[in-house]
């Protein structure tokens, strides 16, 4: 299940996805509204979690932008404004619930329980594409009967692809979701990561690939088996 976290304020950001994660979604986390109608446009994500004051268009008008291209993702505003005013401008954008901050954490969870369960998703225990399967719980890599283990980065990188099937993933969504955006990670740490998830691909015969955009970022492409 997938869920994309709209918070500028990094330490935050990086908190709340850390948290959500132990629960077992999968969290795309971006700091700006752009790129919140963005990715809310390419990924059909169960939640979205949507901080009101943030870069470019605010929270508000994220949440108007999709309603007017009919994306009805569930929406939970984190914001600091407590006044009822500003709860009723939420809800009239096409808000789905609403949470000041600071906020309880299992009230949070509650909460985007509550939201995630409409859409009728479960949480995945893994992910498929083209011959390869991804566990979840194990990091297990597996192709064909063939199990290979991977680290934990290669597992985290391979993760934020795997929830991307082939779009382009640029470096920095990879580095943001693995590292965090204030992380010091370079590309090259990046493309040593990709190395060696190819490597692993290549044990297990695998007929799926990672193809390297210049520039633009990285793409998984399933191939012939």
């Amino acid at each position: 299940m997938q869920i994309l976290l709209v918070e500028d304020e990094i330490s935050l950001s990086n908190a709340v996805k850390k948290l959500l994660e132990q629960q077992g979604y999968f969290v795309d986390a971006v700091y700006d509204g752009l790129s919140a109608v963005e990715y809310a446009g390419s990924t059909a994500y169960n939640l979205i979690i949507l901080d009101v004051m943030i870069p470019g268009l605010d929270g508000f008008e994220v949440v108007r932008t999709l309603r007017r291209r009919n994306i009805g993702t569930p929406v939970l505003m984190l914001t600091a404004r407590t006044a009822k005013p500003d709860k009723l401008t939420g809800f009239n954008s096409g808000a789905d619930d609403y949470m000041t901050k600071p906020f309880d954490v299992d009230e949070l969870i509650a909460r985007v329980g509550a939201l995630t369960r409409r859409t009728g998703g479960v949480i995945m225990n893994k992910i498929d594409f083209g011959d390869i399967s991804l566990d979840l719980n194990s990091a297990a890599l597996s192709c064909r009967g063939e199990t290979v283990q991977l680290s934990h980065k290669e597992f985290e990188v391979l993760k934020v692809l795997l929830y991307n099937p082939k779009m382009t993933v640029s470096t920095e969504t990879i580095i943001a979701n693995v590292w965090g955006i204030d992380s010091e990670v370079t590309d090259n740490n990046v493309e040593v990561y990709i190395s060696f998830i190819r490597k692993k691909l290549k044990y297990l015969n695998s007929a799926v690939s990672l193809k390297k955009l210049q520039k633009l970022g990285y793409r998984m492409e399933a191939g012939e088996c």
